[in-house]
């Protein structure tokens, strides 16, 4: 299938538009690619990603200029209701339709045939396939087709290059550059500069039940810092997986010097281990190992709206390679994650403000518990100071969209 892309455009076809989205698109009130020769058309552009958490954050550079380019904001199918709730009111999302098991055969799952029910009201949009997973892009494949989407209405990132070094968000950004070929005529010349990094927003509602939240664990007024310890891989149907067999697995140990370096620092902050209700036996665990101060689980108090909100104001967070700390760049919470074997190149979280992330650790290193406690001290240490929650919640800055 032949792709339309900027990179294949010759000059005569590059008559493109380029507009750079400012903070009034972010907050909803811009429409796209302000120009007369592209606002006579108009489409719906449909994104699949059948990732996690971190994955599905990462395509919203993607829906920004995707947004701009067809001037409507896009449907989204994705997997997990965490999906839904991360993009809840965000101005590059008209609507998200949510796979909880893509993997259940088709004729035993109503969730799959009400998806393919939706779908066929999509089949004159132009519609882009952002999963390179073989598993789960059969499966998209399958979908697509139930519904009668033809293959001339689609792109896919398995057709896109990408150049080495690049970033997964400029791998996707390319990926919204091209335009399937039923849509060429339309939307070929169109091309729109946007930012590479990811944007969300927390609702006022989401705003006042983490307040009220923070009130009700005493936590309000104190210096939140944040510990993400456990990944995808962590606990599994059967238990712990073994620190040998997790190359993100970093020692209760090094928690441990790094939650007293906290208290020294801080005698006054709130120590508060993260993740999914799943996690939280391990993270007591942990817990109980420390000994230390001022620890607490929230694993199951943070559901996605109230983390996206806590990460607004905490004083900053200290995480394994997982989705949590690429929310924690993209809310503007300063950042210390450490990486195993993934190539930072292509995963390091990214926020408005660089200097707030930290990256630790990645290759030649091939394991998360070869970075010692001092380096993750050292690096914490040197973060940039944020505004402490009580200032920032008096001063109504718990909601915001970023600039």
């Amino acid at each position: 299938m032949a792709l339309d892309h900027p990179m294949s455009r010759t000059a005569s076809q590059q008559q493109a538009i380029t507009v750079q989205y400012d903070a009034a698109h972010r907050r909803g009130l811009a429409t796209g690619c302000d120009v007369r020769s592209h606002m006579s058309h108009s489409a719906q552009p449909l994104v699949i990603r059948f990732g996690r958490l971190g994955d599905t954050l990462l395509l919203q550079p993607m829906l920004r200029r995707l947004h701009a380019r067809y001037v409507q904001p896009c449907h989204v199918l994705a997997r997990g209701r965490y999906a839904a709730e991360l993009y809840q009111g965000h101005p590059d999302v008209a609507d998200m339709l949510v796979l909880d098991a893509h993997h259940q055969p088709f004729v035993l799952s109503p969730e799959q045939w009400h998806v393919v029910h939706q779908l066929r009201r999509m089949r004159d949009v132009p519609v882009y396939v952002a999963e390179l997973q073989p598993t789960s892009l059969a499966r998209i494949r399958f979908l697509l087709k139930m519904a009668g989407i033809p293959d001339r209405h689609c792109v896919f990132l398995e057709h896109i290059p990408l150049p080495p070094d690049s970033h997964w968000i400029e791998h996707l950004l390319q990926l919204a550059d091209a335009t399937p070929p039923a849509f060429h005529s339309a939307f070929g010349h169109v091309a729109c500069m946007t930012s590479a990094v990811p944007e969300l927003v927390v609702s006022p509602q989401e705003r006042a039940d983490c307040d009220q939240w923070l009130i009700h664990r005493q936590l309000a007024g104190h210096p939140l810092v944040l510990l993400q310890a456990a990944n995808k891989r962590t606990v599994r149907w059967n238990g712990v997986r073994k620190a040998s067999d997790d190359d993100k697995s970093w020692p209760i140990e090094h928690w441990t010097r790094v939650v007293a370096a906290i208290n020294t620092q801080w005698p006054d902050a709130r120590i508060l281990l993260c993740g999914s209700p799943a996690e939280a036996r391990y993270l007591e665990t942990i817990r109980a190992t420390m000994a230390q101060s001022g620890v607490e689980v929230v694993a199951r108090d943070l559901p996605v709206p109230r983390l996206k909100a806590l990460l607004a104001i905490a004083h900053s967070m200290i995480s394994v390679d997982t989705g949590p700390a690429h929310m924690a760049a993209t809310m503007g919470c300063p950042l210390v994650v450490m990486f195993g074997s993934g190539p930072l190149s292509y995963w390091a979280p990214r926020g408005a403000s660089p200097d707030a992330v930290r990256v630790l650790g990645g290759p030649p290193r091939q394991r998360v518990d070869a970075i010692a406690p001092d380096e993750v001290i050292a690096a914490w240490r040197g973060l940039p100071l944020r505004a402490p929650p009580s200032s920032r919640v008096e001063a109504g800055l718990t909601s915001m969209a970023l600039t």
